[in-house]
């Protein structure tokens, strides 16, 4: 058996591979990526990354986000949020976006990884899920990135920060919360007032 066919039995449908994996698997790494390449038993989805791709009765399936993002990075810690997740908080967001933020400890930019857009952000701390509660607090933080009105986005935010557990919600403005995020839920957390009513 040549070395290249060896190499094809060792690859994995919907594994991903970096050059320097195949490279240990390889004797002529750079000639084998290209036969591998051009017969389709490999797909480059971003620089130095490869995929073996999974069929299915409609074709090659795309990789699996969180092992792409998670290759990509050589991380397994990071949070991937979409704003389309703030939609579901009943604040008015209804736009649908093709970018997913990744929260990470490594990487800062936007990268197109199997044709897709994720906006990397380097930050030394982010939750390992995203609650309603972060995610209300991530929402202010990124409303400036936001197709829809700022100002009633924001009025509706703080009537639904009212609902929330407020425990969890003064933690994560506290850990996770920009000026913003500050600014506009210091009046829900702090309103002595309806806390006194609460009690």
């Amino acid at each position: 058996m040549t070395a290249l066919n060896q190499l094809k039995k060792r690859l994995r449908p919907g594994q991903m591979y970096r050059r320097a994996d195949l490279a240990r698997l390889s004797n002529a790494v750079d000639r084998h990526l290209r036969a591998l390449l051009n017969e389709g038993r490999l797909t480059k989805v971003a620089p130095g990354l490869y995929m073996a791709p999974r069929k299915t009765r409609f074709g090659a399936a795309p990789a699996d986000t969180k092992k792409l993002v998670e290759s990509f990075l050589k991380d397994d810690r990071f949070l991937m949020v979409s704003p389309n997740d703030y939609n579901g908080l009943g604040v008015g967001t209804t736009q649908l976006y093709n970018e997913t933020v990744v929260y990470n400890g490594k990487r800062h930019g936007r990268f197109e990884l199997d044709g897709r857009t994720f906006d990397f952000r380097r930050k030394s701390f982010f939750p390992n899920e995203a609650s309603a509660e972060f995610l209300l607090v991530d929402l202010l933080n990124n409303l400036k990135r936001l197709a829809e009105d700022q100002g009633e986005v924001t009025h509706r935010a703080r009537a639904r920060a009212v609902e929330m557990d407020q425990a969890a919600l003064k933690t994560a403005v506290e850990k996770f919360g920009g000026v913003r995020a500050k600014r506009e839920l210091s009046s829900v957390l702090y309103d002595e007032n309806r806390l006194a009513q609460a009690a």
